[in-house]
């Protein structure tokens, strides 16, 4: 695509490809919930083609029109654990000082079977310096793998879980967030078992489905998971594969949680605050046609550390 595509529907989107494997700044648009379809078909197709989408200058969005936007795309899903923002229907204040920022590669919520179709995440509050986002083209990195290691990939199952052991992951966490982490992330634990490879339902590109809630491989030690999730990691998180946004206020990022990871850089120490809003998804399919598996679900949380062997 050109440096700057153009879709002209009853609004012309001017479309900026801002890195080279995926990310795109959109403009010529007001986001809310009253859009024509022609333009949420034109953000849609954009959506896929560039896996993340950047808005700038949204600040007329309040969490009720940010929700009736994210419902032109499908039905609103809230975080299966942590409770919503007062007053929504499913909204998530994403608010951190930096010292329990996100600070890691994931994918919204795989610890479940259909999670998360796209996220929607608009900032409200920005620390001076820092907090940028990182994405990573999950489908452009299954498509760069050796050969050995892609045919090993469309082969492999993981168990997503979001019971691990988190002072392991974030040694330099407080005892409250220690708490926050068991009492409210964990409140139900979940086990899912993934496809490592997906087939887009959209695309049908081959996509990879890892992240750190991808605690083990099925039927493989913790330590060789271990090694072998590394590997896939590193291919999926190479620089040339990832955009960084550098947020403003009023800005929105959408992305598709099925093609992508993200990662919440937590080099802050001042208060920011941003409001997601999820689209529900559908169960992932293997290369083979099968379809994930819920492995647990229950409230009662587990050892952590035996769950992250």
């Amino acid at each position: 695509m050109g440096l700057h595509e153009k879709i002209k529907n009853s609004v012309e989107l001017a479309i900026r490809p801002v890195a080279g494997r995926l990310g795109a700044e959109v403009s010529g648009v007001a986001l809310s919930g009253k859009l024509d379809s022609e333009t949420v078909a034109a953000i849609r197709q954009a959506l896929f083609a560039h896996k993340v989408l950047f808005f700038r200058s949204q600040d007329h969005l309040t969490d009720a029109e940010q929700e009736s936007f994210g419902k032109l795309f499908g039905d609103l899903v809230p975080h299966p654990t942590v409770p919503k923002i007062e007053g929504t229907e499913s909204a998530l204040n994403v608010a951190s000082d930096g010292t329990y920022a996100a600070n890691q590669w994931h994918t919204d919520v795989t610890f479940v079977d259909a999670y998360p179709l796209a996220s929607i995440l608009r900032a409200v509050r920005l620390p001076s310096k820092g907090g940028d986002t990182v994405w990573a083209n999950t489908a452009e990195a299954y498509k760069r793998l050796p050969e050995p290691l892609r045919e090993l990939a469309d082969r492999l199952w993981a168990v997503h879980s979001n019971a691990f052991d988190y002072a392991a992951i974030r040694p330099d966490a407080t005892t409250d967030r220690l708490k926050r982490h068991d009492t409210v992330f964990s409140s139900t634990v979940y086990e899912t078992e993934h496809p490592l490879v997906r087939v887009h339902p959209e695309t049908g590109e081959r996509t990879l489905v890892l992240g750190n809630f991808a605690q083990r491989f099925v039927g493989l030690s913790g330590a060789d998971s271990a090694r072998l999730k590394s590997i896939y990691q590193d291919h999926i998180t190479r620089l040339e594969n990832t955009v960084r946004w550098h947020w403003a206020p009023g800005d929105v990022a959408i992305w598709d949680n099925r093609a992508t990871q993200h990662y919440g850089i937590g080099d802050f120490t001042e208060e920011r605050e941003m409001h997601r809003v999820t689209i529900d998804g559908d169960v992932p399919v293997s290369v083979d046609g099968r379809r994930s598996v819920t492995r647990r679900k229950e409230t009662e949380v587990p050892d952590l550390k035996v769950a992250a062997e």
